[in-house]
């Protein structure tokens, strides 16, 4: 699929997708959310990559809302600020429940909707010189739709601190409070991100998706309900043909098939 402000590429297992408006610092608009929710879409229906990277084209990877998007945001009556919003969010949940691991790969700023971005990375890397922001409240408004994902990721006491100051920060606290995971020198951020790619490739795809899907359902689940779910996640595991290949392979000391 072609795309206007976002660049794509597969490198065997692994799909790459840069955010491409580095003119406006890869702000977000209309049609690149738009853009985003289909790559998302067409990406389940098509053979899926085992990994995909997210970065930012030009000298930032993404510092929220555009300028003109705004502007038209000022004129729009509630209803349409609602639908605008919607599709917002339902952009980010798309990202978020992706059945394979997305990695953020961050330099420069990571702000507003672009800190929401790396919220729903299952890993993130990012420059030691990036800055972050949940700076939503310095205009006027507020973190709202990014607010789940955030939320599951940094916690409410971070939150409380971050969404009510609309403060930047560092990379190192952005790691601090479990926003990033890797935190390096902009050299060395592609290998960083390739250290996590090859570790991936050396688990199996279906575990993985497996793992990622009950996160979010134990996390929300209750004492009682967690041992149910636990129990059946696992025996469906064991007895799957990748867990029945895993621990053949183990117990033989050899590489399972689907590792490179």
């Amino acid at each position: 699929m072609a795309y206007t402000f976002l660049a794509t590429r597969r490198d065997g297992p692994i799909e790459y997708l840069t955010l491409n408006r580095p003119d406006v610092r890869n702000a977000f608009n209309e049609e690149m959310l738009a853009e985003l929710t289909q790559w998302a879409a067409a990406i389940r229906g098509e053979k899926q990559p085992r990994a995909a990277v997210m970065a930012g084209a030009g000298s930032v990877f993404c510092a929220g809302a555009d300028l003109a998007w705004m502007s038209k945001m000022v004129r729009y009556t509630e209803e349409e600020n609602l639908r605008d919003a919607t599709a917002m969010s339902q952009m980010f949940a798309a990202l978020d429940t992706l059945p394979f691991p997305l990695i953020g790969r961050i330099h420069g700023a990571a702000l507003g909707g672009g800190c929401g971005l790396a919220a729903v990375c299952d890993i993130v890397v990012a420059d030691e010189q990036a800055v972050f922001g949940f700076t939503e409240v310095k205009l006027g408004i507020m973190p709202a739709v990014i607010s789940p994902f955030a939320l599951a990721k940094i916690g409410r006491s971070a939150a409380r601190e971050l969404f009510l100051t609309g403060a930047r920060f560092s990379a190192a606290r952005a790691r601090e409070i479990g926003l990033v995971h890797t935190v390096v020198p902009a050299a060395e951020l592609d290998s960083a991100v390739e250290l996590h790619v090859r570790e991936i490739l050396t688990a199996g795809p279906e575990a993985v998706a497996a793992a990622k899907a009950l996160i979010p359902r134990v996390w929300n689940a209750g004492a009682g309900d967690a041992t149910s779910i636990t129990a059946a996640a696992i025996a469906a595991r064991r007895v799957s043909s990748e867990g029945q290949e895993g621990m053949k392979a183990f117990l033989e000391k050899r590489k399972p098939s689907w590792s490179s």
